[in-house]
């Protein structure tokens, strides 16, 4: 049986720190929500490799974050998370986050997937430091969302801002409803989607070309004497573009499932629409939505004081760049 990765013994009591710093990277990443494919996109382009020598699929890499010794954690035997007395390498409530979002059993032993957030991506941001907010369960288990604090691994976060998604969503979902059954709104949001699927589809296109950028620099450096650290330099900015540009592609065409034409009853269609449509018309309406800290300890109150709506201001004349925008709390 081969050892964990991050760890030198199988009773997970010694780091191999060499490795410790691959998984704080991907479990950094997979609190921002990043998809495994891409994390292990980031992981194997940083030079990690699994105890076995091979770049890192993303089954393989779920594994290792969904493993409590990662955390300092062991199953009981009931099945319950306790201390094990080893060594964290990353935070126990980070853990717990990032395992609250991996597929669970049914009860007729059929793999489902927890409910997903209706905020997600780079929509969601503290209104205290502008971090994008992260999916964390309550102690209850509830949905909710929370920016997260600083870390040397994941620096910038304020961790004081926390925010129940039910909540969140329904404020949402009654915001964009109502701006989506204004007329003039609603002639043209045929004309607003097919913009922003004109962006995502001109990032694909600079994606492209970094990439063939990166495997070209991989040739030059192969046959020519660049230096090491030249290499890694441009390879590293090549590696940032070409993982910003998709990130930011993919989030604009999920406007692709935002139905156009007439839509008798709003509420209806809301309440019994596919998440991925619902996720588009935020995207569509919203270019962000930040969330400040509760008035109180323990308010169940979501309102304009605590999240503000940044608006799409959507101009009728054609045009091949993205809308203009402005703050607005809603």
């Amino acid at each position: 049986m081969p050892r964990l990765f991050g760890f030198q013994d199988m009773a997970y009591r010694r780091v191999r720190e060499s490795e410790a710093e691959g998984i704080r990277l991907a479990a950094s990443r997979r609190l921002l929500e990043q998809s495994f494919p891409d994390i292990c996109e980031a992981v194997n382009a940083g030079g990690w490799r699994t105890t076995q020598g091979n770049p890192f699929k993303p089954d393989v890499l779920a594994r290792i974050l969904h493993h409590p010794a990662i955390a300092g954690l062991m199953e009981n035997e009931d099945g319950e998370l306790v201390d094990s007395g080893g060594p964290r390498i990353i935070p126990a409530e980070d853990f717990l986050t990032i395992r609250a979002m991996r597929q669970t059993g049914s009860p007729d032993g059929k793999p489902v997937v927890q409910r997903d957030n209706l905020l997600s991506g780079p929509l969601g941001v503290c209104g205290m430091c502008a971090t994008t907010l992260v999916s964390a369960p309550s102690n209850a288990g509830s949905r909710g969302h929370r920016c997260p604090p600083s870390t040397a691994q994941h620096p910038g976060g304020c961790g004081k801002v926390r925010i129940n998604a039910e909540r969140l969503e329904t404020y949402l979902a009654e915001n964009v409803l109502a701006e989506l059954a204004k007329p003039e709104v609603s002639a043209l949001i045929g004309q607003v989607r097919d913009r922003l699927l004109a962006e995502a589809a001109e990032l694909r296109k600079q994606v492209a070309a970094s990439k063939r950028r990166q495997k070209k620099l991989g040739e030059d450096y192969a046959r020519s004497g660049m230096s090491t650290k030249a290499f890694k330099a441009a390879d590293k900015e090549l590696t940032e573009q070409i993982r910003g540009g998709a990130a930011k592609a993919r989030f604009l065409e999920q406007v692709k499932h935002v139905p156009v034409g007439d839509v008798a009853d709003l509420v209806r269609w809301w309440k019994h629409a596919p998440l991925a449509a619902k996720r588009g018309v935020l995207v569509l309406m919203l270019e962000q939505v930040a969330v400040y800290p509760a008035a109180s300890r323990g308010s169940r109150t979501v309102d304009a004081d605590r999240v503000a709506l940044k608006w799409r201001v959507w101009d009728s004349a054609p045009s091949t760049s993205a809308p203009s925008t402005e703050e607005q709390s809603a």
